[in-house]
């Protein structure tokens, strides 16, 4: 029998993803492998760990709720969820807040609040964004507007539509009777790293008003201070009438979220929508301490310093090398686009002791850590310049 880690994963775990790496330890901004090789992490789990791999405060946060209570089921009540609701509600929408365990199924109850909404007037329509993430799920598969996640799955979910992102025309002519609601990413990440536009943002609410349509944000991951904001679509000035979230606000434990405004409290009643683990006592714990650390250490100031920082040493490197041809983003979610493939400078990335991320065909997405800090930009910037010296 082999105790080998990838063999045990190549034989017994189904291959929907093809990892490299096997990490064994997270600090910080720091990773190791099972060879005891460290490196620089900026993917954060993709776009996770804003805290930093194993925050002591999110740790012992953790280990205390283990030890006390970790599950009983929304069949009760229980200390730590409504404390959460509370923080959440307070720092968005003031309106109330649905637990789940991911983004796609935060994303789903945007979905089914959508549809419940507009049933009366027989609207079921939601528009979403061309090179859009929305998740995997049959439903939010579909949401997404990319046909390369599709593939395969065919009938997909009816009742979605896309329209051209930051193209204001392109959703407006989208719009049909049926139309209830649109569903927009501040900044798309799997797209490519691309931020959406004033004008598009409040275009948005503006054609959702004109229509009496919902207007949705898919802040899964933007969120919890990654774009240098508690959530991307506060660098906006647009309200939204509710979106999802998830990665960062576990800290790494698994937690998704829907809010919606004080309006749309109350369209879900018992029965209308469940989920069993849906913010558990340890969940919410770990989200609590996610939340105290991102303002106790400012994380959200050091987001948009450290971004910017980064930012400045990736237009120096522009200006040395032709291969690179925009850099976007908002605070630490960076995208370098390239005039070549993006995997093959991702691994070259690795060896030098960085990861990163391929995103789209020719993009390295960075989305470290949040306490990132200089010296670690530094080190960055050094290993791309090395890699691409010889690119």
């Amino acid at each position: 029998m082999t105790s080998d880690p990838k063999l045990l994963h190549k034989q017994y775990v189904m291959p929907t993803y093809a990892p490299g790496l096997t990490l064994v330890r997270g600090e910080g901004v720091t990773v190791w492998d099972d060879t005891g090789k460290a490196y620089l992490d900026c993917t954060a789990g993709i776009a996770v760990c804003n805290t930093g791999h194993c925050h002591p405060a999110v740790v012992a946060a953790i280990q205390s709720q283990a030890a006390t209570l970790m599950h009983c089921s929304n069949l009760f009540h229980n200390l730590v969820q409504p404390r959460l609701a509370q923080r959440l509600a307070e720092l968005t929408l003031g309106g109330k807040v649905f637990f789940c365990n991911s983004g796609a199924e935060a994303n789903e109850a945007l979905f089914k609040i959508a549809r419940k909404w507009g049933s009366a007037d027989g609207r079921y329509e939601i528009i979403t964004m061309k090179n859009s993430f929305h998740g995997r799920t049959l439903a939010t598969m579909t949401a997404t507007g990319q046909t390369k996640y599709q593939q395969g799955y065919a009938p997909l979910m009816p009742g979605f539509v896309y329209a051209d992102f930051n193209q204001l025309d392109s959703v407006r002519a989208a719009i049909t009777p049926a139309t209830v609601a649109i569903l927009c990413e501040a900044v798309q990440g799997e797209g490519g790293v691309i931020p959406a536009t004033p004008d598009f943002m409040t275009g948005l609410r503006d054609l959702c008003d004109q229509h009496d349509l919902l207007l949705f944000f898919d802040e899964v991951q933007c969120g919890i201070g990654r774009t240098g904001a508690w959530f991307g679509y506060q660098h906006y000035n647009v309200r939204p009438d509710g979106f999802s979230m998830a990665k960062a606000l576990g800290g790494g434990f698994p937690i998704g979220a829907a809010t919606v405004t004080p309006e749309l409290a109350d369209i879900f009643q018992p029965g209308n929508h469940a989920s069993t683990f849906g913010g558990t006592p340890l969940a919410a714990a770990a989200a609590l301490a996610v939340l105290d650390t991102v303002e106790n250490e400012r994380l959200i100031d050091n987001a948009n310093q450290m971004g910017a920082l980064l930012k400045d040493g990736l237009a120096t490197l522009a200006q040395k090398y032709p291969l690179i041809r925009t850099i976007r983003g908002l605070g630490l979610m960076i995208g370098v686009e390239l005039t070549v493939p993006a995997k093959p400078l991702e691994a070259r990335l690795r060896d030098n002791g960085l990861l990163c991320i391929a995103t789209g065909e020719n993009v390295l997405r960075f989305v470290p850590p949040l306490v990132i800090r200089e010296p670690h930009i530094r080190q960055i910037l050094k290993a791309l310049d090395q890699v691409l010296a010889t690119a």
